[in-house]
């Protein structure tokens, strides 16, 4: 079903904050059961201990606002390869492949998500506020879910040529 065309990047409309669709997209993420302002909600009050942690610290590298923050979480988090399994031979090969823009943006959401939600013991704001510095900074479960995918890829470079074209 590879190609479908939807509209769903059409009809997503941006949060009312930050006018980000990218934040909206990742709410909607967040999103359990339909509970869209339980979601905001999280993800806003994340932002702000964020901010209360930007405006404690005095290194003048780091970014001012916590929106910037976010958005380098989810652009240090993106894979530039991944390993897709492909049948050949009667054997299953891990191929390492390059990956689109809109799935390198869902893919570091997703592990965002997954390494928060695997956390247990604290409020999700606080655990999602954690992630998203800690990604900015390069560090985290989800840096080191990326760390580990392009290590995968590394390892399985032999295999490259059984991707065909690449379709980016």
């Amino acid at each position: 079903m590879a190609g479908r065309i939807t509209k769903s990047d059409e009809q997503l409309r941006p949060d009312p904050r930050f006018n980000s669709k990218v934040l909206s997209k990742f709410i909607n993420c967040v999103m359990l059961e339909g509970r869209k302002t339980s979601a905001t909600r999280a993800v806003y009050d994340a932002i702000d201990i964020i901010q209360k942690r930007l405006d404690k610290e005095n290194n003048p590298d780091a970014p001012k606002e916590a929106f910037e923050v976010f958005t380098m979480a989810i652009d240090n988090v993106k894979p530039p390869v991944e390993v897709r399994s492909k049948r050949i031979g009667g054997a299953n090969y891990q191929v390492p492949m390059q990956v689109n823009r809109k799935r390198q943006q869902s893919l570091s959401m997703r592990w965002i998500l997954n390494s928060v939600r695997g956390e247990k013991g604290r409020p999700f704001a606080r655990r999602l506020a954690d992630e998203l510095y800690n990604a900015a900074r390069g560090e985290g479960k989800a840096m080191s879910t990326r760390e580990q995918t392009i290590r995968m890829a590394e390892a399985n470079r032999a295999f490259a040529h059984f991707a065909g074209p690449s379709r980016d």
